[in-house]
């Protein structure tokens, strides 16, 4: 049955028809980030359906917002935001800064699918601090009711890399155990490295240059700077003060 329609001339009104099904901001944001295959979209957005991304983007190719470019000599497809979607990145920076100064950490990452932010670690980590070498990172999250609850990162000298769901027969050189709330509140800006080691929810074992060296090879969000950000556990004590990525290097355990 179709939806009851607004009724109403405000433009704002008719902007959310557009963006407002469900998953669609998540794929333009994952689009943004510069997915364009349909793989890529999905493990970028985490728990959508094939079928249901399907029909977004071809909503969004309707809409005049998705341009789908099939490549007739190799079959493949790639989506790519039109010049109207792009013109939405002011609208969707600013929900972003209204979220992270007015939403509590613990209600903003309470749902983080582990997938997701796994595949988001896999292909944003940045590796120029890394030495000369293949680099294994093995991610142990602790949270209940996880259908996977480890994951591991290859780094291979010249830029590729792999995100595996068994252990790849390499050594590890670094030990990341936390949860999703702990991790994704330090690529957020809620909290730092240091703190999350501190209170037991961060622990690194392994390589000391790499687990010292997080801070710079962490992907932070692009919102990390936001002036105002509601922390992690803000009622924790008096301050509810404002965490930097400028972190100091940080300790770890052998």
């Amino acid at each position: 049955m179709p939806s009851k329609r607004y009724g109403a001339i405000c433009p704002i009104s008719h902007a959310c028809k557009v963006v407002e099904p469900r998953w669609t901001i998540h794929v333009l944001t994952e689009m943004w980030a510069g997915s364009t295959r349909f793989n890529d979209i999905r493990r970028g957005v985490g728990n959508i359906s094939p079928g249901l991304l399907s029909k977004r983007l071809k909503e969004l190719e309707v809409a005049g917002m998705v341009d789908r470019v099939e490549n007739k000599a190799t079959g493949t497809v790639d989506y790519f935001r039109t010049q109207k979607a792009i013109d939405l990145e002011p609208a969707l920076n600013a929900l972003g800064v209204w979220a992270q100064q007015n939403i509590a950490a613990e209600i903003a990452l309470c749902d983080t699918d582990v997938s997701a932010l796994m595949w988001k670690l896999r292909r944003e980590i940045h590796t120029e601090k890394f030495p000369a070498q293949r680099v294994i990172f093995q991610f142990h999250f602790n949270d209940e009711n996880l259908a996977r609850d480890t994951f591991w990162i290859v780094f291979y000298p010249g830029g590729e890399r792999d995100l595996c769901v068994t252990k790849p027969s390499y050594d590890i050189n670094l030990y990341i155990e936390t949860d999703l709330v702990s991790l994704g509140g330090i690529l957020t800006g809620r909290t730092n490295i240091g703190r999350e080691l501190e209170n037991g929810s961060l622990f690194l074992s392994g390589d000391t240059r790499l687990a010292q060296t997080m801070n710079q090879w962490l992907p932070f969000s692009y919102y990390i700077d936001v002036e105002g950000i509601v922390p992690l556990r803000a009622n924790n004590g008096p301050h509810a003060e404002r965490f930097s990525d400028k972190q100091e290097n940080v300790c770890m355990t052998e």
